[in-house]
């Protein structure tokens, strides 16, 4: 099938407009039933928040990242900012607020499955004035815009118009997933939802290839200029106004699926951003998802370049052989 003509940003940078969290996560071989204790295998405290790990994702791949966000003046604020800044992420636009820096309460099982409970606090002081203030200083500079659902929904449509505005390519993980307006549509350039975020956004259960076609063609009939599906271990399909592509998944072990979605989000906007064409991006995020379900943790779990070049090598070695 001919793959439909494409836009593409003019390199540049990548602005991550998002949440920002310390991730507190426990390992056990089941996750507890509903009032029961049960004893767990390990437990991490990391930098997470969808925000936070998109931007380190993009610049691990080799873009220059930058995080608009807030973190408290409580005991988790060095933890997430040390841990952005030594990762090479911009954070002339992350600011300290008074009070508690957002948490994420992750659980994780013997499978690699997770679930996640997100605290927004610091996260909710975001205001319309500090967008505004990131896209003056950083705009010019900026490529691509990812932001996600964890911040409160009239900042995410705040920053999407100034991108589009901008003439930036918008890209929104729309997680957690919650009933939009659909005056949002028209704006984002290609929106990245899950199985899960799809059914909730769209009404179709998505459960398959075709359905998540169905799913596809609900956001590009409403204004999107492409939806890429996401579905775990059977890859992604992507859908525009006059082509459905599938990109396969890789193979691999899971040991924790958090932020795989995140490893794919920030890589593909660092690939575009430099100008690598859609197709052979999104192989890449799928790479880079692909490894992150290898580790355990959030930040901890984002690959490089170089991890990803690596196993696209190898794939591509046993494909020939």
């Amino acid at each position: 099938m001919t793959v439909a003509p494409q836009s593409q940003p003019r390199p540049g940078d990548v602005l991550v407009v998002g949440s920002i969290t310390a991730d507190v996560t426990t390992f056990s071989s089941r996750l507890p039933q509903p009032g029961e204790t049960f004893l767990g295998d390990a437990f991490t405290l990391v930098l997470g928040g969808k925000g936070a790990n998109q931007a380190i994702a993009a610049g691990r791949a080799g873009a220059r990242s930058h995080m608009v966000g807030c973190v408290g003046d409580d005991l988790f604020r060095d933890l997430v900012s040390d841990g952005l800044r030594d990762a090479g992420v911009g954070m002339t636009q992350v600011r300290e607020v008074p009070g508690q820096t957002g948490v994420a309460h992750i659980r994780v099982d013997a499978s690699g499955e997770n679930d996640i409970v997100m605290v927004p606090l610091a996260n909710a002081a975001l205001s319309v004035e500090h967008i505004d203030q990131a896209f003056e200083e950083l705009g010019p500079n900026t490529a691509v815009m990812l932001t996600q659902l964890e911040i409160p929904f009239s900042l995410t449509m705040h920053a999407i118009r100034r991108a589009h505005e901008r003439s930036i390519m918008v890209l929104l993980d729309p997680a957690p997933a919650h009933e939009l307006d659909d005056s949002i549509w028209p704006l984002v350039d290609m929106v990245l939802p899950n199985e899960t975020e799809a059914t909730l956004l769209t009404g179709v259960s998505v459960t398959s290839r075709d359905t998540a076609v169905e799913a596809g063609r609900w956001f590009v009939s409403r204004g999107v200029s492409a939806a890429l599906i996401t579905l775990a271990g059977a890859g992604s399909v992507l859908v525009t106004g006059d082509s459905v592509v599938d990109y396969p998944a890789i193979a691999v072990t899971v040991e924790d699926t958090t932020a795989a979605g995140d490893a794919f989000a920030g890589h593909l906007a660092a690939s575009l951003a430099a100008g690598i064409d859609r197709d052979e991006a999104i192989r890449r995020a799928s790479a880079a998802g692909a490894l992150a379900v290898t580790k355990r943790g959030a930040s901890p779990s984002l690959p490089t370049a170089d991890d990803v070049d690596a196993l696209l090598a190898s794939t591509t070695q046993k494909d020939g052989a």
